[in-house]
Protein backbone atom coordinates (compact mmCIF):
# COMPACT_ATOMS: atom_id res chain seq x y z
CA UNK A 1 0.00 0.00 0.00
CA UNK A 2 3.04 2.48 0.74
CA UNK A 3 4.80 2.03 -2.52
CA UNK A 4 1.66 2.22 -4.22
CA UNK A 5 0.61 5.85 -2.33
CA UNK A 6 3.65 6.70 -2.58
CA UNK A 7 4.42 6.50 -6.37
CA UNK A 8 0.56 8.04 -6.74
CA UNK A 9 1.42 11.09 -4.55
CA UNK A 10 4.72 11.33 -6.60
CA UNK A 11 2.83 11.54 -10.27
CA UNK A 12 -0.04 13.60 -8.55
CA UNK A 13 2.08 16.39 -7.86
CA UNK A 14 4.63 16.26 -10.06
CA UNK A 15 1.44 16.70 -12.71
CA UNK A 16 0.57 20.08 -10.75
CA UNK A 17 1.04 23.58 -12.68
CA UNK A 18 3.45 25.45 -10.82
CA UNK A 19 0.85 28.21 -10.95
CA UNK A 20 -0.78 26.11 -8.52
CA UNK A 21 1.96 24.26 -6.56
CA UNK A 22 2.96 28.02 -5.50
CA UNK A 23 -0.69 28.34 -4.00
CA UNK A 24 -1.57 25.47 -2.17
CA UNK A 25 -0.60 25.13 1.78
CA UNK A 26 0.44 29.05 1.67
CA UNK A 27 -0.59 29.57 5.11
CA UNK A 28 -2.56 27.84 7.49
CA UNK A 29 -6.12 28.06 7.43
CA UNK A 30 -7.75 29.98 10.52
CA UNK A 31 -8.74 27.03 12.05
CA UNK A 32 -5.21 25.26 12.23
CA UNK A 33 -3.74 28.48 13.43
CA UNK A 34 -6.32 28.36 16.13
CA UNK A 35 -4.73 24.78 17.43
CA UNK A 36 -1.46 27.06 17.57
CA UNK A 37 -1.00 27.98 21.02
CA UNK A 38 0.71 31.67 21.65
CA UNK A 39 4.89 31.89 21.13
CA UNK A 40 4.54 27.96 20.57
CA UNK A 41 7.72 25.98 18.71
CA UNK A 42 6.51 24.61 15.59
CA UNK A 43 7.69 21.35 14.29
CA UNK A 44 7.58 21.05 10.28
CA UNK A 45 9.60 18.88 7.92
CA UNK A 46 11.58 19.70 4.27
CA UNK A 47 9.26 17.84 2.03
CA UNK A 48 10.37 15.17 -0.45
CA UNK A 49 9.41 14.87 -3.86
CA UNK A 50 5.88 14.52 -3.44
CA UNK A 51 4.93 15.48 -0.30
CA UNK A 52 2.33 18.19 0.68
CA UNK A 53 5.15 21.14 1.23
CA UNK A 54 5.86 23.05 4.16
CA UNK A 55 7.93 25.53 2.84
CA UNK A 56 5.82 28.22 3.74
CA UNK A 57 4.22 27.15 6.71
CA UNK A 58 7.97 27.37 7.87
CA UNK A 59 8.30 31.00 6.89
CA UNK A 60 4.87 31.54 7.36
CA UNK A 61 5.43 30.63 11.38
CA UNK A 62 9.02 31.71 11.50
CA UNK A 63 7.35 35.58 10.87
CA UNK A 64 5.03 35.72 13.32
CA UNK A 65 8.16 35.01 15.95
CA UNK A 66 7.62 31.34 16.48
CA UNK A 67 10.56 28.94 17.36
CA UNK A 68 11.27 26.34 14.09
CA UNK A 69 12.16 23.04 14.47
CA UNK A 70 13.15 20.58 11.77
CA UNK A 71 13.78 16.78 12.22
CA UNK A 72 17.27 15.52 12.30
CA UNK A 73 18.01 11.35 11.62
CA UNK A 74 21.57 10.24 11.77
CA UNK A 75 21.11 6.36 11.52
CA UNK A 76 18.29 4.66 10.75
CA UNK A 77 17.77 3.24 13.88
CA UNK A 78 18.32 6.45 16.08
CA UNK A 79 15.45 7.82 17.44
CA UNK A 80 14.98 11.16 15.34
CA UNK A 81 15.25 14.66 17.03
CA UNK A 82 14.60 18.04 16.24
CA UNK A 83 16.67 21.03 16.22
CA UNK A 84 16.39 24.48 15.90
CA UNK A 85 16.24 26.34 12.50
CA UNK A 86 16.97 29.78 12.11
CA UNK A 87 17.36 30.27 8.37
CA UNK A 88 13.81 29.07 6.61
CA UNK A 89 14.89 31.77 3.41
CA UNK A 90 18.44 30.95 2.80
CA UNK A 91 18.76 27.35 4.80
CA UNK A 92 22.39 28.24 5.39
CA UNK A 93 21.80 26.29 8.95
CA UNK A 94 20.93 22.80 6.64
CA UNK A 95 23.00 20.10 5.77
CA UNK A 96 22.58 16.96 3.68
CA UNK A 97 20.99 14.10 5.63
CA UNK A 98 21.40 10.30 5.54
CA UNK A 99 18.38 9.83 3.82
CA UNK A 100 19.39 12.92 1.08
CA UNK A 101 16.64 15.22 2.77
CA UNK A 102 18.13 18.52 4.58
CA UNK A 103 18.02 18.61 7.97
CA UNK A 104 19.44 21.17 10.60
CA UNK A 105 23.10 20.88 11.49
CA UNK A 106 24.20 18.67 14.75
CA UNK A 107 25.31 21.48 15.85
CA UNK A 108 22.03 23.51 16.18
CA UNK A 109 20.44 23.21 19.69
CA UNK A 110 17.99 20.89 20.35
CA UNK A 111 14.39 21.54 20.55
CA UNK A 112 10.75 20.06 21.52
CA UNK A 113 8.01 21.35 18.77
CA UNK A 114 4.60 22.04 20.70
CA UNK A 115 2.99 21.54 17.27
CA UNK A 116 4.45 19.31 14.78
CA UNK A 117 3.06 19.58 11.06
CA UNK A 118 4.36 16.03 9.65
CA UNK A 119 3.81 14.20 6.00
CA UNK A 120 1.82 11.08 5.65
CA UNK A 121 1.30 8.74 2.84
CA UNK A 122 -2.22 7.98 3.68
CA UNK A 123 -5.00 8.53 5.93
CA UNK A 124 -8.76 8.34 6.84
CA UNK A 125 -11.12 10.76 6.71
CA UNK A 126 -11.26 9.62 10.98
CA UNK A 127 -7.57 10.52 11.48
CA UNK A 128 -5.89 7.62 10.87
CA UNK A 129 -2.03 7.72 9.42
CA UNK A 130 -0.01 5.44 7.14
CA UNK A 131 3.68 7.12 7.25
CA UNK A 132 6.27 6.14 5.87
CA UNK A 133 7.28 3.04 7.71
CA UNK A 134 10.09 3.50 9.25
CA UNK A 135 8.23 4.72 12.50
CA UNK A 136 10.11 7.63 13.19
CA UNK A 137 7.38 10.17 13.82
CA UNK A 138 5.32 7.50 15.74
CA UNK A 139 7.84 6.91 18.61
CA UNK A 140 8.78 10.52 18.91
CA UNK A 141 4.83 11.35 19.33
CA UNK A 142 5.07 8.77 21.69
CA UNK A 143 7.40 10.15 23.53
CA UNK A 144 6.37 13.49 23.28
CA UNK A 145 2.22 13.09 24.24
CA UNK A 146 1.43 16.77 24.32
CA UNK A 147 3.04 17.52 20.91
CA UNK A 148 -0.13 18.97 18.69
CA UNK A 149 0.42 16.58 15.55
CA UNK A 150 -1.01 17.62 12.18
CA UNK A 151 -0.97 16.31 9.62
CA UNK A 152 -0.20 17.60 5.64
CA UNK A 153 -1.05 16.08 2.66
CA UNK A 154 -2.73 15.84 -0.69
CA UNK A 155 -6.58 14.83 -1.04
CA UNK A 156 -5.70 12.42 -3.47
CA UNK A 157 -3.64 10.60 -0.76
CA UNK A 158 -6.87 9.44 1.36
CA UNK A 159 -7.81 6.02 1.66
CA UNK A 160 -11.33 4.46 2.87
CA UNK A 161 -9.17 2.60 5.55
CA UNK A 162 -6.08 1.41 7.09
CA UNK A 163 -4.74 -0.83 9.30
CA UNK A 164 -4.32 1.11 12.62
CA UNK A 165 -1.53 -1.02 15.65
CA UNK A 166 -0.67 -0.35 18.94
CA UNK A 167 2.53 1.81 18.26
CA UNK A 168 0.58 4.40 15.88
CA UNK A 169 0.30 7.62 17.34
CA UNK A 170 -2.80 9.61 16.82
CA UNK A 171 -3.48 13.16 14.67
CA UNK A 172 -5.10 16.44 15.95
CA UNK A 173 -6.24 17.30 12.67
CA UNK A 174 -5.10 16.56 8.89
CA UNK A 175 -4.93 19.63 6.44
CA UNK A 176 -4.70 18.99 2.55
CA UNK A 177 -5.13 21.96 0.17
CA UNK A 178 -8.71 21.85 -0.37
CA UNK A 179 -9.97 21.00 3.54
CA UNK A 180 -9.35 20.52 7.34
CA UNK A 181 -10.08 16.91 8.68
CA UNK A 182 -10.55 17.43 12.73
CA UNK A 183 -9.64 18.41 14.95
CA UNK A 184 -9.86 14.08 16.12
Amino acid sequence: MRKQLRKARREHAAALPKEVSALVFNRPPAPVLEMVPEGATIGLYRADPGEAPAFSYTKFFFERGHPIALPRITTLDAPMRFHAHSDPFEESDLEDGPMGLRQPSGGLPEIVPDVLFMPLVGFTVTGDRLGQGGGFYDRWLEAHPDTIAIGMAWDMQEVGDLPVEDHDMPLAAIVTPTRILGPF
